[in-house]
């Protein structure tokens, strides 16, 4: 994804002030935040050196230069990564294979009872669920790209209406997913949803312009369930050791909560119609 590098860089820029780094403001600038020249002088390179920086032209550049960039610009931990990985993409080799699901997490969807879980892939595609997960989502209901959370969210209408707080899920979508896309910039199929989303969505053009980046390693999602009505579901995110790609996401209602009650009434109500 070109230019990805550079705009990142000017949206970091832009959001720090020079008063902020004890340096002058000299009256209204032109644009908001840093000027290249300042960051290249406040992390100990020459300007020409970070301006090849920013346009992509420095595959070489060290660890040490990352990081002093990264302090200057304020980055957290995700974002500093993010920048190590877009800067300096990794070579890959042959395409890998599709990931799959293996028998035993399969088995340990299963086993978890009371908690809707899940696996996604890297590019926010469910793969694999329990039952509850599937009477929250519906999953075993519709198609493998019906399953991709980033086009439910961004593509399906009724989506404003399942996540109350639309908004956020939004943002927080287009943030992981661009870490995704940060880390794996040679894979063809996440580059190609980026860019279906980007034609169909004027939402995903928008944040996707933003450069946020963020994982998604626990937080709270609340839903609108037509049936069950509203729930609010605290989640878990892990990462499959033995699967790199694959992510594990599982929702924790509070024990005697309103939402463990109607989720209990929800799966009667799911195995009843199995039967």
């Amino acid at each position: 994804m070109d230019g990805d590098l550079g705009d990142f860089l000017r949206t970091r820029r832009a959001r720090i002030q020079p008063e902020e780094v004890g340096l002058p403001s000299h009256g209204r600038r032109r644009v908001p935040g840093l000027r290249r020249e300042e960051v290249a002088q406040l992390a100990g390179v020459s300007v020409d050196y970070y301006i090849r920086l920013e346009q992509g032209r420095g595959p070489s550049v060290s660890d040490a230069v990352l990081d002093a960039v990264a302090r200057v610009l304020r980055l957290d931990e995700t974002e500093h990564a993010y920048l190590h990985a877009v800067a300096r993409p990794r070579k890959q080799g042959a395409r890998p294979a599709a990931p799959r699901v293996r028998a035993g997490i399969q088995l340990l969807l299963d086993s978890m009872d009371r908690t809707p879980a899940f696996v996604l892939d890297r590019r926010m595609t469910v793969l694999a669920w329990n039952a509850l997960a599937d009477a929250v989502f519906g999953y075993s209901d519709t198609t493998a790209e019906a399953r991709s959370i980033p086009r439910q969210v961004f593509l399906d209408p009724a989506a404003h209406d399942f996540y109350p707080e639309w908004q956020a899920v939004a943002a927080q979508s287009v943030a992981h997913l661009r870490v995704q896309a940060g880390h794996h910039q040679n894979d063809r199929q996440l580059t190609a949803l980026v860019g279906e989303l980007s034609l169909k969505s004027e939402d995903f053009r928008r944040l996707w312009a933003d450069h946020q980046v963020r994982e998604c390693a626990y937080g709270v999602k609340r839903v609108q369930h037509p049936v069950a009505g509203r729930l609010v579901f605290p989640y878990e995110s892990l990462t499959l050791p033995s699967d790199g790609d694959l992510t594990l996401l599982v929702y924790t209602p509070e024990p005697g909560s309103e939402t463990a009650e109607r989720l209990a009434l929800l799966g009667s109500w799911a195995s009843a119609e199995v039967r």
